[in-house]
């Protein structure tokens, strides 16, 4: 059956998406079923809503076109059981002009819109135009579940590591911008990995064979910045005495990965969005323009809008740059990623220094998975390759893997035991408490031990006494945990303290 120019049977003419008629009424099936052959699709008929949610879950359907008012399963009860089954189906309801309230109810519970009877001329232009956008929808909806599946349970994307949710929507973005030639400005803390994200976008792009160019921004002084951009013509300033070929013309049909680009001076920044807009470079002390083909990455741990408005980065080129953005979680929100990071970095580093190192001990685990990792998974990997190399059993202990300025005077906190069902919440604050007590109340060490903030240290207390304690505020607004402040005492607590004197004093 030929394919009509133009409809969704035809650009998905590989795998069509099929099309079912449910109704009871045989003039209506009959006509709609040939006007859609017609049109190029495969369709079926029903003639009731049992037989229909029957046929949509033994078989895919793009869209089905239900009745509202049919025998044994009417529209509205087949649209609630293809919600609560999870079947992946557009349906557009048929409905005579008395029950159109219905119909606008069914749009509200998720149908993808509705049809007048009688179905003249008019009613099936309509339903022509509206089949191809429903099957639209369906196919992105179908192409994003089976994206999700794929990354179901994977641990691994390109050099990336982690499962957890906040990674998992970072390796969907990438997979769904990386054939594209749009710029990608990355976000996240340092430490978080942005340099591999530019990597895998790099990799599952059609520019994969072509070069990768990584340049730090920040790096680099502006005159020599500037050259390793645009590159210099002979004779360009002093000691010039060839030509030399910047990034733009090294990564012509591949990428250039611009990290810390917030750091960039602003003039510099005018010339890479011209370079940007127009695809052409002019290197220093040159008259010609050259045409490049390359794709621009970029990334910074900054607060942009905060570089906008103190003129540090200029608004139009972040427009051109983050046309996608993706922002990567610090390690600390990633609590399902540190052990399978750790373990993955355990591994690598045991075999790069040849020895055999089973795992973390108790007590090594409880610090990895509490301590707050302000240097994100660069930090973990530097801590565990340490922990490696100073370790000399078969196991992690907590002094191999903490810091010489995180521990308390050379001694390690005893171990805590959390209870099944506790909360991480809880946990978190018995672990505060413990080492609240083992610094011998010291908000500003317990701190350091944990990774957090004084700050921080004195809320999760204060929550923990729930209100018990007298919460004193210190002058800068933050409650006050020490009892050596000096502050004026109250005047009603003075008056308890003159009634003992009086009686010693008869």
């Amino acid at each position: 059956m030929s394919q009509k120019p133009g409809s969704t049977a035809g650009r998905n003419a590989a795998k069509p998406a099929k099309i079912l008629i449910a109704d009871d009424e045989a003039a209506i099936t009959t006509g709609l079923s040939a006007i859609l052959e017609d049109e190029g699709y495969s369709v079926d008929v029903v003639e009731d809503g049992q037989s229909a949610l029957d046929a949509l879950s033994a078989e895919r359907y793009g869209v089905v076109l239900a009745d509202l008012k049919m025998p044994k399963l009417d529209g509205l009860a087949l649209l609630g059981e293809l919600q609560q089954r999870a079947i992946p189906t557009e349906c557009i309801i048929i409905t005579g002009q008395a029950t159109v309230d219905s119909a606008v109810q069914a749009m509200q519970q998720g149908a993808y819109d509705y049809i007048e009877k009688p179905l003249n001329a008019e009613k099936l232009n309509r339903l022509k135009a509206l089949i191809p956008k429903a099957l639209d929808k369906y196919h992105v909806q179908q192409t994003n579940r089976e994206l999700a599946s794929k990354l179901e349970g994977l641990t691994h994307y390109a050099e990336l590591t982690g499962q957890s949710d906040s990674m998992r929507s970072v390796y969907q973005i990438i997979d769904a911008v990386a054939p594209s030639t749009a710029s990608v400005l990355i976000l996240g803390e340092s430490g978080t990995g942005k340099e591999l994200v530019a990597r895998a976008l790099h990799t599952k792009s059609d520019r994969a064979k072509g070069p990768f160019f990584a340049l730090n921004c920040a790096a680099l002084p502006k005159e020599i910045l500037e050259n390793e951009l645009f590159g210099h013509e002979k004779g360009a300033f002093t000691g010039s005495i060839s030509e030399k070929q910047g990034a733009f013309e090294m990564s012509s049909g591949g990428t250039i990965f611009l990290d810390e680009m917030a750091e960039m001076p602003t003039d510099i920044q005018v010339k890479l969005l011209r370079a940007l807009e127009t695809k052409q470079i002019r290197r220093l002390g040159g008259k010609k323009e050259i045409s490049v083909d390359i794709r621009i990455l970029a990334a910074t741990n900054k607060n942009l809008q905060k570089a906008i408005a103190d003129g540090e980065l200029r608004e139009d080129l972040y427009y051109r740059l983050a046309v996608v953005e993706i922002d990567l979680p610090p390690l600390r929100e990633r609590a399902d990623d540190i052990q399978l990071l750790a373990n993955e970095f355990l591994g690598r580093f045991s075999q790069q220094n040849g020895k055999l190192i089973t795992g973390f001990d108790d007590a090594a685990w409880q610090w990895v998975m509490s301590y707050h990792w302000p240097g994100n998974v660069r930090e973990l990997k530097n801590a565990v390759e340490r922990a490696v190399i100073m370790s000399r059993g078969t196991t992690i202990g907590p002094a191999d893997i903490i810091p010489r300025h995180l521990r308390n005077g050379g001694e390690m906190p005893a171990a805590l035991t959390i209870p099944v069902g506790a909360t991480a919440a809880e946990a978190r604050q018995q672990l505060v408490l413990r080492t609240f007590a083992s610094t011998s109340g010291d908000a500003a060490r317990t701190g350091k031990v944990l990774g957090l903030s004084e700050r921080e240290v004195r809320s999760e207390l204060l929550e923990l006494l729930n209100g018990t304690a007298e919460r004193s505020e210190s002058d800068d607004g933050v409650p006050d945990m020490q009892p050596d402040r000096k502050k004026e005492p109250a005047p009603a607590a003075k008056a308890p303290a003159k009634k003992p004197l009086a009686k010693k004093g008869r």
